[in-house]
């Protein structure tokens, strides 16, 4: 049975185009998850990396139809993590640089019903553009003690309107929405990366700013008195070595002052 014959149209041709073109020009490109951005932020964060990055948002067909006609067989690993719900961010950064360059232009987003809190969720005591009104019921529906000043609601006292990984009901959601309150944070997620230089492609790419600094300072507490008892000499141990060789010296001249008994003495 002879197969069918898809039809192609010229501008399907001419975005698969573009895509390769930019995937043999550029070193970098990585397959983002833009699942659940709103539009209005997914604008946002594309502006602030438009120095750096080029942004495309292709169907899955067409960009599966450009990493194989890019020619490299080592993209064939990067089609795995292609769905429906991607951008392609193609840039001269190394794949992880800008990985982590999206973590740092998170967007804070305001919360959902249902969603989990990340951290607790605190409303401040202070004013608010609020005016009295339904607000008033709504607000104290949650909690919250409010007081009227110069015609404005405001808090008279900080309130916990959820705690971490407790599930955010509606009028939560709906209080804070109207403080302005925004308690998440969204970004474009890496799900793979590939390295057009190295001919590698990175299909676990984690950031987690944090939690590296957190190991760093660990690894480091432990490094230094290693390094000092070992007499690795640098910046960071030449002060406790000195320090070292003092003690040292001073033990010496603690012994050589030590009356000697003679071989007589004490018998």
């Amino acid at each position: 049975m002879t197969k069918p014959i898809t039809h192609v149209s010229e501008e399907k041709k001419k975005v698969v185009k573009e895509l390769v073109e930019l995937i043999k020009k550029k070193k970098t490109f990585l397959i983002v998850s833009i699942k659940g951005i709103p539009a209005s932020q997914f604008q946002e964060m594309v502006k602030k990396l438009r120095d750096k990055v080029v942004v495309k948002v292709p169907k899955r067909n067409l960009i599966i139809r450009a990493l194989e006609t890019s020619g490299d067989e080592n993209m064939k690993n990067m089609e795995a993590t292609i769905n429906e719900n991607v951008a392609m961010l193609f840039s001269d950064m190394d794949c992880f640089e800008l990985a982590a360059e999206l973590v740092k232009n998170k967007s804070p987003a305001k919360a959902k019903a249902g969603q989990e809190a990340p951290e607790d969720i605190e409303v401040p005591a202070g004013p608010t553009d609020l005016v009295p009104g339904p607000a008033i019921s709504e607000l104290g529906a949650v909690g919250i003690q409010i007081q009227i000043d110069k015609g404005k609601i405001a808090i008279k006292e900080s309130k916990i309107v959820a705690k971490k990984g407790q599930k955010i009901t509606g009028p939560v959601a709906d209080i804070l929405s109207k403080l302005d309150i925004k308690p998440f944070s969204i970004s474009l997620v890496p799900l793979g990366g590939y390295d057009s230089t190295e001919k590698k492609a990175y299909l676990n790419i984690e950031i987690n700013l944090e939690k590296t600094l957190a190991e760093l300072k660990t690894a480091f507490g432990k490094s230094l008195p290693f390094a000092v008892d070992i007499g690795y000499v640098c910046d960071d141990t030449i002060s406790f070595l000195l320090q070292k060789a003092g003690r040292h010296e001073l033990a010496l001249e603690n012994l050589s002052n030590t009356p000697q008994l003679n071989d007589g003495e004490g018998k």
